[in-house]
C-alpha cells in the first residue's frame, strides 16, 4: 500500500556510514530520494539523528569522553551543521526545509503537542520538509541510552503526531532478524510481523543494530506506532531507491502491521485521554463538522461548559446535547467564554491575541 505522509527516521549509523563523520554521499542519496516524494505530491517527514556526530566532525576531537554534558556540548555544535548540510542538499532540488526541535515533555504537554501538530501540518501544507531531532542541550534522555534511545521511540510519536501511514526506520542493518546476522549464519530476516509479543522483543535483543537504540528501541517503537495505525517498516536505508520503494509499498526489510486503523487510534487516544469540558455548537456548526468536514469556528460554539485550558480535550455536542465530536481546542474555557459566537476575524479584538481563527482544526478532531 503506497504512503501519502510518511515519517522517515535516519539514524547515526546510516548518516555517517558507521564513522565518526557525516557522509554527505549517503545523505544527497537519501535527500533526493525524499525530494523525488517530494515533487510527486507526497508529505514527508524526516527524524533526523547525527548531530553529535557532525560536533564531533567539526571540533575534531577525540578526547574519549562520553559523559552526557560532553556529548550535549557536540549536539550543541553538530546541530546547525547537521541542519546546513540537509539545507544545501535539499535546495539543489529546490525544497525548502525546517528544523523543529523537541522533547518528550513537549509532546507530554497538551498545549506544547499541540503546538507542534499545528506547526509540522502547517509545514508541510506549505510544502516544506520538516526535519526533527530531540533537543539534546535541554533533553539528556536520549544521550543517557534511556527512554527515546536515539531518537527511535521519536520518530514514531512523531508519526502518531502527524497523523502518518508510514514510519520508515532507517539503519545500518537488513531488519529484524531471528538472531544477530553476525554472529549465527543460521540467522534469517523476519519479513513481517503481525503483532509484537514476547517473542519477537527477545529477538530484537538479540538480533544486531548499532547506534544508542539498537534493535530493541526499534521494536519499542514500532510497538508505539502500529498501536496507533501507523505501518512501520525497519531497513537497511543503503539500500538503492529504498525510501521511494517503502513509500510505493515495496516489500523491504521487516514491515510491522498495525493493530489498529489510524481514525481508530487517534479516536482511542482522544478518548483515553482525560476530557475537561464540553461545547454546545449550534446546528449550522454541527452540520459543517459532520457532513463538510470542516474546524469548529467560535461563530458556531453557543455555550462552554467545565474548565479547561488550551491543548485539553473537549467534547462537542450539538444544539440538543448529544456528543457529535471530541477534539483538542486551542483557547482556554475563560477565552472561549468570550468569544463564543463571534467571528474569527474579532477574535484578537476581543482577547487581545489568538491562536488561530478555529477553536478545534479538524486536523485534531475525531467525529463520533
Amino acid at each position: 500500500m503506497e504512503a501519502q505522509r510518511l515519517v522517515v527516521k535516519l539514524g547515526t549509523s546510516l548518516l555517517t556510514g558507521c564513522s565518526e563523520r557525516l557522509d554527505l554521499t549517503v545523505m544527497s542519496s537519501l535527500v533526493g530520494q525524499v525530494a523525488a516524494l517530494h515533487a510527486q505530491g507526497r508529505e514527508v517527514i524526516i527524524v533526523s539523528s547525527g548531530a553529535v556526530a557532525a560536533g564531533r566532525q567539526w571540533l575534531d576531537t577525540d578526547t574519549g569522553r562520553k559523559d552526557t554534558s560532553f556529548k550535549q556540548v557536540l549536539a550543541a555544535v553538530g546541530q546547525s551543521r547537521l541542519m546546513n548540510a540537509y539545507e544545501q542538499l535539499f535546495s539543489w532540488h529546490g525544497v525548502t526545509v525546517a528544523q523543529a526541535l523537541l522533547t518528550r515533555t513537549d509532546l507530554a504537554h497538551r498545549a506544547s503537542y499541540l503546538n507542534a501538530r499545528n506547526t509540522i501540518l502547517a509545514l508541510l501544507e506549505l510544502r516544506v520538509v520538516p526535519i526533527v531531532n530531540e533537543n539534546d542541550v535541554v533533553a539528556v534522555d536520549e544521550l543517557e541510552g534511556a527512554t527515546f534511545g536515539d531518537n527511535d521511540n521519536l520518530s514514531a510519536m512523531v508519526a502518531n503526531l502527524v497523523d502518518a501511514e508510514l514510519l520508515a526506520i532507517l539503519t545500518d542493518t537488513s531488519g529484524l532478524c531471528t538472531a544477530d546476522p553476525h554472529l549465527d549464519p543460521q540467522a534469517c530476516l523476519i519479513d513481517t510481523v503481525e503483532h509484537i509479543d514476547e517473542e519477537i522483543e527477545a529477538m530484537a535483543l538479540g538480533s544486531a543494530g548499532s547506534g544508542i537504540g539498537g534493535m530493541a528501541t526499534k521494536v519499542q517503537a514500532a510497538k508505539l506506532a502500529t498501536a496507533a495505525g501507523v505501518a512501520v517498516v525497519v531497513a537497511d536505508g543503503r539500500g538503492h531507491g529504498v525510501i521511494s520503494r517503502l513509500a510505493a509499498g515495496d516489500s523491504v526489510g521487516t514491515r510491522f502491521v498495525p493493530t489498529a486503523s489510524r481514525v481508530e487510534g487517534r479516536r482511542r487516544w482522544l478518548l483515553s485521554s482525560r476530557v475537561k469540558g464540553s461545547l454546545r455548537v449550534d446546528d449550522g456548526a454541527a452540520h459543517a463538522l459532520a457532513q463538510d468536514n470542516k474546524s469548529l469556528l467560535p461563530v458556531g460554539v453557543k455555550g462552554v461548559e467545565g474548565d479547561f485550558q488550551r491543548g485539553e480535550v473537549v467534547c462537542i455536542n450539538n444544539w440538543k446535547g448529544k456528543q457529535i465530536a471530541c477534539g483538542i481546542t486551542n483557547y482556554s474555557s475563560h477565552e472561549l467564554s468570550l468569544i463564543q459566537g463571534v467571528h474569527s476575524e474579532k477574535i484578537s479584538l476581543t482577547l487581545g491575541h489568538e491562536y488561530g481563527s478555529e477553536v478545534i482544526h479538524r486536523n485534531n478532531m475525531v467525529l463520533l
